[in-house]
């Protein structure tokens, strides 16, 4: 007799993440030192000097379960965001506090809302927890927040925003996020997920830390992964009302942050100088690719991450495959319908050239005009232009 398996997992496709240098090295027989990954957004420069020698110093500690509190981290973290130890919850990557939130919010048959071609783990948690999803379009490829607030329900209980977003790049700003906050009804939750927050200019995005001072219902996520480097140990955190971190640590597993994430993150913390730097990477190496991709005609958003959003005019899946045998790991897009876009990571400067050349090298082989390449009509922001509010 077969066993079944909850039926609302019969609508949930799993996340597959980009490939790893060795499985790519592994298939086509490359050199690892070869490879360069620009699939993933990880900080090319590595985690902080800071992180590497408080993991030395702990490894030999490794017998120890973890901190199971995460006091330290929840000190430092509340020192310097200004957010009360008991309203902060840390998590194995920010995606383990998205089930966590909704293990802790959502009944089946909930409504919960997120954009359509937006982080595609928002649509995973509401099915997999039996919840119903609506996903209105980007408009420009950017979150169309005034769509968002028409699908709000009596019964939706969560509204997931990617801001920036990913993987489009693309941001929302401070002016009609606040217009949009105060269209919300106060029993519905705002997740205002924050990955490349540090890769933002102060005040040029909306904070959700703001919106939780002003008493709104709001979960900020943030994570190491990114401007820290520490994506291998998955350590993401939240901020928000104790009683929803209380609810949400009601469904945390045990010891879900191991002891090495945990020392590292304290210690990247402290490093604002890897990050000035890891920022002041990102900014150059975008320069050099907007240029690059115009001179190909390419459409490009612009970039409020450490990736670009790149329409190609061709198969992405293709491309992807071509820059593999290259050695250039890139991420193709049709996954959220974009079939004929890419995302690349900002690497470092030799990184992004060899990305440049080879796709050059595909879209030179696959041309169908003398004179340019057949890019798609687009209705959005070419690079350099703001997306304005």
């Amino acid at each position: 007799m077969s066993i079944s398996a909850r039926k609302v997992l019969d609508e949930v496709k799993p996340y597959i993440p980009g490939k790893p240098i060795e499985e790519v090295a592994r298939e086509l027989g490359l050199d690892p030192e070869s490879i360069d990954k620009l699939a993933s957004n990880e900080n090319p420069l590595g985690p902080s000097p800071l992180a590497l020698e408080a993991i030395q110093n702990a490894i030999k500690e490794v017998n120890f379960y973890p901190d199971d509190s995460n006091y330290t981290l929840k000190q430092k973290l509340s020192r310097k965001f200004g957010v009360s130890e008991d309203g902060i919850i840390i998590g194995n990557g920010s995606v383990e506090l998205l089930l966590m939130l909704g293990l802790a919010y959502l009944d089946p048959g909930d409504h919960v809302v997120a954009s359509d071609q937006s982080f595609i783990m928002y649509r995973i948690v509401s099915k997999m927890l039996g919840a119903r999803i609506t996903e209105p379009p980007l408009k420009d490829y950017r979150i169309d927040l005034e769509a968002i607030a028409k699908a709000i329900r009596p019964e939706t209980k969560i509204v997931f925003l990617s801001n920036p977003n990913n993987p489009t790049a693309t941001a929302v700003f401070r002016e009609e996020a606040d217009r949009f906050m105060e269209m919300v009804p106060d029993d519905v939750i705002v997740v205002w997920d924050e990955a490349y927050y540090e890769y933002t200019k102060d005040g040029e995005l909306p904070d959700g830390i703001d919106y939780l001072k002003q008493g709104k219902n709001v979960v900020v996520l943030r994570t190491m992964s990114k401007a820290y480097g520490l994506a291998g140990l998955r350590i993401g955190y939240a901020f928000s009302k104790p009683e929803i971190i209380r609810s949400m640590m009601k469904v945390r597993l045990p010891f879900n942050v191991n002891r090495l994430a945990q020392i590292a993150a304290a210690a990247a913390l402290d490093d604002e100088e890897h990050v000035r730097r890891s920022r002041k990477l990102v900014e150059e190496g975008k320069k050099y690719l907007y240029e690059k991709l115009e001179e190909m005609g390419l459409f490009v958003t612009e970039s409020y991450t450490n990736f670009i959003f790149v329409e190609t005019g061709h198969n992405g899946r293709e491309i992807y495959e071509a820059l593999l045998h290259k050695g250039v790991i890139v991420r193709p897009l049709g996954v959220y319908n974009f079939p004929t876009a890419i995302r690349v990571t900002v690497g470092l400067p030799e990184q992004n050239r060899r990305f440049i050349e080879a796709l050059r090298e595909f879209l030179f082989a696959h041309s169908k005009q003398k004179d340019g390449y057949e890019i798609p009509q687009h209705t959005g922001h070419a690079v350099g232009q703001s997306a304005g509010t």
